[in-house]
């Protein structure tokens, strides 16, 4: 089976239908989302695309067409309307950046299949095992912020949703029988307070650089000069860092300072057309970064021997339990958690009680073994 199967989707691309939309989905008891994001395209990635899934009829509504998308709004808000997703952490993020939505009662298949002890759960590898149906992974990378969206694309989209209810239903069903249904509600129940990311200043990330700590700090100063004119010029021709420069062209220029037209050259680290628009700029980074005060990295400071040992202890507690069960060991304690518990080194079960508020299940199952760890660390 493929999706030349299915019915076209509905573009969503005039208030009007987005209005109609909204009124139609307000009427449903679940529905399935997904978005398609230019993260790869564009200096700040945005959601070029919303798919939504009834039992009985796809929607695709196109945010580049709509200057107001508040109607969906009391959709993601609404308790009583389950929003089913996979791997719904990146487009609740998304959502909330872009259009400031805030969201309640959400099903997520991708972690409702890692519950379960599943080891294969990709979308593409859960529909054919599920439904037979092979989904063609080269457009995961396509451009969703081109206009107009070709047929193939509008089909691609449309598929991430078509099928999501009915695996939520298949999933949900198992989660019951093996009585994990409150385990993976915890986790639903998270992703719904997971803070949408504003725009950053990528400029001073320049530590993030490979190699970038090695750095003598006049060095280090330049290679921040650098990473600042990249991002101007990222932000002048809408692309992505790595689109403009790559990290190591960078870091290279940092290590070896040109101060010539010249010696930019010969280091032959750029190509022509980039030697011709931006040796200007580049070396003008480089001097500006030789008399800039020297930058030293932030060290954080190493956590003390009795922190680590906690945290050792925990993790060992983690993977044996994981492995009983069945599943990854952050399905047993969250990553967040387990630093927060090892940091905070609760005294009873009522200390710990306060820091796993969010997962009540995962207390009052794991929590006096829990404590038990930290007493014996």
């Amino acid at each position: 089976m493929n999706n030349n199967t299915l019915p076209a989707a509905q573009l969503i691309a005039h208030p009007h239908a987005l209005h109609k939309l909204s009124e139609k989905l307000r009427c449903e008891n679940k529905i399935a989302v997904d978005t398609e994001s230019n993260s790869l395209y564009a200096y700040q990635e945005q959601v070029c695309l919303i798919q939504f899934s009834t039992p009985t009829q796809d929607f695709l509504v196109d945010p580049f067409a709509l200057n107001d998308l508040s109607p969906l709004k009391p959709i993601f808000a609404n308790q009583n309307i389950e929003k089913v997703f996979h791997a719904s952490e990146y487009d609740v993020i998304c959502l909330k950046r872009d259009f400031g939505f805030a969201f309640r009662n959400i099903f997520d298949t991708f972690t409702a299949a890692r519950v379960l002890g599943r080891k294969a759960v990709g979308l593409g590898s859960i529909l054919e095992s599920e439904f037979s149906v092979e989904v063609n992974k080269r457009y995961q990378r396509a451009n969703w912020g081109q206009r107009p969206l070709p047929s193939h694309l509008l089909a691609y989209a449309q598929l991430d949703t078509h099928y999501l209810i009915p695996l939520r239903d298949r999933l949900k069903a198992e989660l019951m029988d093996q009585g994990l249904m409150p385990l993976a509600q915890e986790d639903f129940n998270r992703v719904c307070l997971v803070n949408g990311h504003n725009c950053v200043d990528k400029s001073n990330e320049w530590w993030r650089i490979n190699g970038a700590m090695d750095l003598p700090a006049q060095k280090a100063a330049i290679l921040q000069e650098l990473c600042r004119f990249r991002d101007r010029l990222a932000q002048r021709v809408n692309k992505p860092l790595f689109k403009v420069y790559n990290d190591w062209v960078l870091l290279e220029l940092a290590k070896e300072c040109p101060q010539s037209p010249e010696a930019l050259e010969n280091l032959g680290v750029l190509n022509s057309r980039q030697l011709k628009r931006d040796s200007e700029a580049i070396l003008s980074a480089i001097k500006k970064g030789l008399i800039s005060t020297p930058v030293y990295p932030n060290r954080v400071p190493r956590p003390s021997e009795r922190f680590l040992n906690r945290l050792e202890k925990l993790r060992k507690w983690r993977k044996t339990t994981g492995e009983k069960m069945g599943v990854s060991s952050d399905i047993i304690l969250p990553r967040d958690l387990l630093s927060e518990i090892a940091e905070t080194n609760p005294a009873n079960e009522s200390e710990l009680q306060a820091i796993m508020r969010s997962v009540p299940w995962r207390m009052e199952q794991f929590g006096s073994q829990i404590i038990g760890i930290i007493h014996s660390a």
